[in-house]
């Protein structure tokens, strides 16, 4: 029987499910300023996607999970955010299992800039360790049977990089479960240049009454780690650590300090550009993905095919 979420466990509403480097930080962002919405300090809250495998990362349990949500206002929409819901391949099924009316919500980059953006951000993070793009795309193959991957690696499945941004196939997965009117998807390019409608669009997929944003920074620049001792320490921090938090530190502010934390570490760094070689080989090696993408939307990204 499905739980009573109003009542006894408030499972979230709706789920942003991904992708990574999309603009998922940015629409957090914005949402979690609506009185009517309610959404965890922690952006990155994982319950879902048993498939995946994570590893020097807390699994939330289902009691922690659903406690992330005890002080919502009971009128409050509540929403979950993971960037790699959209690429597990059990997340649709397990949402769905509990919440079948839930509403899901997917950001969508061009994959090219999806893929170097994502390497900048694991380099940063811990879980790659060749800092050329090109020669961390070379490496695909070891990492997908296992080899070299970095001992500090969170995500191994990330370094299979082309694998992360096969988004029709990804997409699928929640239109078969949901259906076409309980899935919203935005274009990258649709949310830089107008956040303003998307956020509107949006607020009307989840069916929450306009806020009055006038405001619309993008968060989550490039960014490069001061010390990566600190970020080992941040990312898996040790048991006793963890109970000292729990012990001393209220709910609420724990995911504050957590950000900050993460903020004192952190530098932003200007990326440099993509070799373009590399991104007209690119454009051509994903374009039949990208006409898999248009064919199930519906609509056609020009953007993102290779250059006559």
């Amino acid at each position: 029987m499905t739980p009573d979420h109003r009542t006894t466990e408030r499972w979230p509403d709706f789920y942003i499910v991904g992708a990574p480097k999309s603009g998922t930080t940015s629409l957090y962002d914005y949402l979690a300023g609506h009185p009517r919405v309610f959404l965890p300090a922690r952006k990155e809250l994982r319950y879902f996607g048993g498939d995946l495998e994570v590893r020097h990362r807390h699994t939330f349990s289902r009691e922690e999970f659903l406690a992330e949500y005890a002080d919502a206002p009971n009128a409050a929409l509540l929403g979950n955010a993971y960037v790699w819901y959209l690429y597990s391949t059990s997340a649709a099924a397990e949402i769905h299992r509990l919440r079948p009316d839930a509403r899901i919500v997917a950001m969508l980059r061009d994959p090219v800039d999806a893929l170097y953006s994502l390497h900048s951000e694991f380099v940063y993070d811990g879980n790659e360790e060749i800092a050329d793009f090109a020669a961390a795309l070379d490496a695909e193959p070891d990492r997908c049977a296992g080899r070299r991957v970095p001992a500090e690696a969170h995500f191994p499945a990330g370094l299979c990089y082309r694998g992360t941004v096969r988004y029709a196939e990804q997409l699928a997965r929640y239109l078969d479960r949901f259906g076409q009117e309980r899935v919203h998807v935005i274009v990258f390019d649709d949310f830089v240049a107008d956040p303003a409608a998307c956020y509107a669009q949006l607020l009307d997929f989840l069916r929450v009454p306009d806020d009055g944003r006038g405001a619309f920074p993008r968060l989550n620049p490039n960014k490069r780690s001061r010390s990566a001792l600190m970020r080992r320490i941040l990312s898996a921090p040790p048991a006793p650590a963890r109970r000292a938090v729990r012990a001393l530190v209220p709910r609420r502010l724990r995911g504050r300090l957590y950000r900050r934390a993460v903020a004192l570490n952190t530098r932003e760094e200007q990326r440099t550009a993509m070799p373009e070689a590399l991104r007209r080989a690119l454009r051509t090696e994903l374009a039949p993905e990208v006409t898999r993408l248009e064919q199930l939307l519906g609509r056609p990204l020009p953007a993102w095919h290779a250059s006559e």
